[in-house]
């Protein structure tokens, strides 16, 4: 089993570990710290997987549905990381890691991941920047989703008069939840367009086609949430439903592209 692998399997764990580790520390009802610690090596090993099959690549390793998985954890745990101890939410870490976990388990299925990745010749640069782009878009979309399944977590527990609870105690403020949900939606589709602007100047073959026509329906379906979030308004349970929704239903439509 090569280095990569052993990379993978291992920012895997770390995720695992620091998941669990925050989930038992909101059960006893405080806040851990070390959640972001473990996303960091987390973030560090997924370096290590993306560098060694860019290697192997002599490109950036976006080849197969594998690579585009741990791509998307990497994404994910990077716009965490930026977001998360910026707004003072490092629950967040608890969230996002069973999807990380999620990602790269697929990634590790037996099939998923090229045993031997061919070293490819002349490659793109606006392929390369289509894939990658649209790729972080997607990190940030779902940072956005976490985000919004966190608020419906406190919104229920607000509902359910259920105040004392560890995982209410250590929930961030409403307001911050949703200033970062709209940013990341914001920054998602900033890096969605800067993709789907690089796909329509690449090479185009059919199939790449049907992935461009499927990021712009993505795209305008976010388009559409922004422009109503600005112009009439959105109660942050709408808000959340649909960055939720939006992205569930986003990654439905791809798989079958």
């Amino acid at each position: 089993m090569g280095m990569d692998r052993w990379f993978l399997i291992a920012s895997t764990l770390l995720a695992t570990i620091g998941g669990v580790w925050g989930m038992i520390s909101v059960h006893r009802g405080h806040r851990s710290h070390w959640t972001v610690m473990w996303m960091t090596a987390t973030f560090l090993c997924q370096i290590g997987f993306l560098a060694a099959r860019g290697e192997m690549r002599a490109a950036c390793p976006l080849m197969d549905r594998g690579e585009i998985l741990t791509f998307l954890a990497w994404s994910l745990t990077l716009f965490y990381l930026l977001i998360g101890p910026a707004y003072r939410i490092s629950l967040l870490g608890v969230f996002t890691a069973p999807v990380v976990v999620i990602f790269q388990g697929m990634a590790l299925i037996p099939g998923t991941l090229t045993a031997h990745p061919i070293k490819l010749a002349g490659g793109n640069p606006w392929h390369e920047t289509h894939s990658a782009m649209s790729v972080l878009a997607y990190g940030a979309l779902a940072l956005a989703a976490v985000a919004g399944v966190m608020f419906l977590v406190l919104d229920k527990q607000l509902k359910d008069h259920h105040l004392k609870s560890g995982l209410f105690r250590n929930l961030p403020p409403v307001r911050e939840l949703l200033v970062s949900l709209e940013r990341l939606l914001w920054l998602g589709g900033v890096l969605l367009t800067v993709g789907i602007v690089a796909g329509f100047l690449m090479p185009r073959t059919q199939s790449a086609w049907g992935h461009l026509i499927a990021a712009v329906a993505v795209w305008l379906g976010y388009g559409v949430l922004l422009a109503v979030k600005q112009v009439r308004g959105l109660t942050g349970r709408r808000l959340s439903l649909s960055a939720v929704g939006l992205f569930v239903l986003s990654l439905v439509v791809f798989a079958f592209v």
